[in-house]
């Protein structure tokens, strides 16, 4: 094993290379001291080439693929005190150690391993320090394989990942979370997850919070590897870090536990699914429907059960579930159907439920938002915005009237915003006209100096239902505060899935939405057509009798008929 031949002992059950060369250094290990930890010296003593603090995390698009510290940019010496910006600037960008770095990111960007490793045997003959920057970029490139095969002589980078490890503590940089990350990666690409998990294990030596993507080898390299008790402790680990998982771990660990047939750790994952996912993915929904047909799932649940303590269960839980375990024995009869507009199973005729939100929760989610659209936005100007609103306030609908101005149009149409504004007139329980936001661009200039535009726009004014927000502004902050303020319908077709909304989180914002999102479409024959909040909440279900119903997430469900599994006992209680 490379851990047997390659590093010295350590202290760790299970070896790790950068924490037996830590230990090997006489610099870094200072044996008069408690042996409480053996970092503190090496914290104390270590010359840093690049603090995190001098650093910002550039984030991949691809959660799974090791991202990547920017490098401090640290000026060569100058001969002169006169030399412009532009001059620094670009003796910088010229500097050995940015072309380096430049080269580097083309070799991560291209997957190109041989040449990183020739710049980087390059640079140590040169002489050349290499930052945190530099290590990291290499060490993601090593780790890097074809996926067909894990030998050496296909990827050079495995054999030398390590080495480079190494090298790294010898020249005293500090590693950080993309580090050890990297190097959990290496690890299972040499089919090694017990090093990826010790890897991740040891951040906190460090002062390092692991993150979900630090995890990951480990996890899905137990999985890979059917080690489900592992895979647990690798689980039990991310909860206790407070790392929260998503689909893709949370798919396997139910694929594992449906392996070992463990009817619990499959019960519970679902209800995590439930929880964390709501709508699963083809893959996912292929796994559940699997697990059903299973014979471990026939044998699994309680022939006999508490009916009210089954109720008490949902009734705590909100409705939809009731968390008791798996009810009733035998075959499940397991069949994709469709929900009708009123949420009535096409297969078993049940009626699935609307799960309530918590007015609690409303409050913080409004909370949190006005924080996060204080930092994203000018304050002054989102401050003013909600002094606007509590005079003008509330609304039973806002709309989105870019989004809205837009459907199905080459150019915005105040003609079909309006259209908009006067369906949802007639709906509101006031009569009164709803919210409209508008960017300021839109309500100067072009198609609004027209007058039968700007006619509209003054009589939408004087009511107090048009707010334009500021140049260099994101209305989607104003829209959305605006409808969860209020507490009424937001009407956008705007899926709400950018790097914005993915602040949000993704426990309450979907559940919001789900209950106050109204979404329209445009057609010839069908005119304008409202599609109202569903009267059933989207998300798994599960029954006071034990059935299940789960939903397949799609990309619109306008376009495409949602997929349901419905599983249900061939015999019930």
């Amino acid at each position: 094993m490379l851990r047997a031949t390659c590093f010295t002992p350590s202290l760790s059950r299970a070896c790790c290379p950068l924490f037996s060369l830590i230990l090997s250094i006489p610099s870094l290990h200072n044996t008069h001291q408690r042996s409480v930890s053996p970092f503190r010296g090496y914290h104390s003593s270590l010359s840093v080439k690049g603090t995190r603090d001098r650093r910002r995390i550039l984030v991949d698009h691809n959660r799974h693929m090791c991202t990547i510290p920017e490098a401090a940019k640290q000026p060569p010496a100058f001969t002169s005190e006169n030399l412009s910006r532009k001059a620094r600037k670009k003796a910088i960008q010229q500097s050995p150690e940015s072309m380096l770095k430049q080269k580097l990111d083309m070799c991560s960007r291209n997957g190109n391993v041989l040449e990183a490793l020739r710049l980087y045997d390059e640079a140590k003959r040169n002489g050349l320090q290499l930052s945190q920057y530099h290590y990291n970029v290499l060490l993601y490139v090593c780790s890097l394989t074809d996926g067909e095969t894990e030998s050496s002589l296909a990827n050079p980078g495995l054999s030398r990942g390590f080495d480079i490890f190494k090298q790294m503590i010898v020249d005293k940089v500090v590693p950080n979370e993309a580090t050890f990350t990297n190097g959990a990666r290496l690890a299972v690409a040499k089919d090694d997850p017990e090093m990826a998990f010790d890897m991740v294990k040891q951040m906190k030596a460090f002062g390092i919070q692991p993150r979900l993507r630090s995890y990951g080898p480990a996890l899905f390299g137990f999985c890979r590897k059917g080690d489900a008790g592992k895979a647990y402790e690798v689980d039990a680990h991310m909860i206790e870090s407070e790392v929260v998982p998503e689909e893709p771990e949370l798919t396997a660990l139910l694929k594992v536990s449906m392996d070992t047939k463990n009817a619990d750790k499959v019960y519970e994952t679902l209800q995590r699914l439930r929880d964390l996912v709501r709508q699963v993915s083809k893959p996912t929904f292929d796994s559940i429907e699997e697990w059903f047909k299973s014979e471990a799932a026939a044998k699994a649940g309680a022939e006999k059960w508490d009916v009210k303590k089954i109720r008490d269960g949902v009734v705590s839980g909100g409705g939809g579930w009731h968390g008791q375990g798996w009810l009733g024995t035998g075959k499940w009869n397991v069949t994709r159907t469709e929900m009708d507009e009123n949420g009535v199973c096409k297969c078993c005729k049940e009626k699935l439920v609307c799960i309530d939100i918590n007015p609690v929760e409303t409050e913080n989610f409004a909370a949190s938002l006005t924080r996060l659209a204080c930092q994203k936005e000018v304050k002054a100007s989102f401050n003013q915005f909600q002094e606007w609103l509590e005079r003008h306030g509330p609304f039973d609908a806002v709309i989105d009237g870019a989004n809205m101005g837009l459907v199905n149009q080459r150019n915005f149409s105040f003609f079909q915003l309006n259209n908009v504004v006067q369906r949802f007139q007639q709906i509101s329980p006031s009569k009164r006209l709803p919210l409209v936001i508008l960017h300021k661009s839109r309500v100067v200039g072009g198609p609004a100096t027209y007058p039968k535009n700007r006619a509209l726009l003054e009589k939408w004014k004087n009511a107090g239902a048009l707010y334009a927000t500021p140049p260099g502004s994101n209305d989607d902050w104003y829209w959305l505060y605006a409808a969860v303020s209020c507490k009424c319908l937001l009407v956008t077709n705007d899926e709400m899935r950018d790097h914005l909304f993915q602040l949000l989180g993704t426990s309450f914002f979907p559940r919001w939405k789900e209950k106050h999102q109204v979404r329209i479409s445009v057609s010839r024959e069908d005119g304008l057509k409202l599609h109202m909040p569903p009267t059933y909440s989207i998300i798994i279900q599960e029954s006071e009798d034990g059935r299940w119903h789960v939903p397949m997430s799609v990309e619109d469900d306008l376009q495409t008929s949602r997929q349901w599994l419905c599983a249900r006992r061939s015999k019930t209680h």
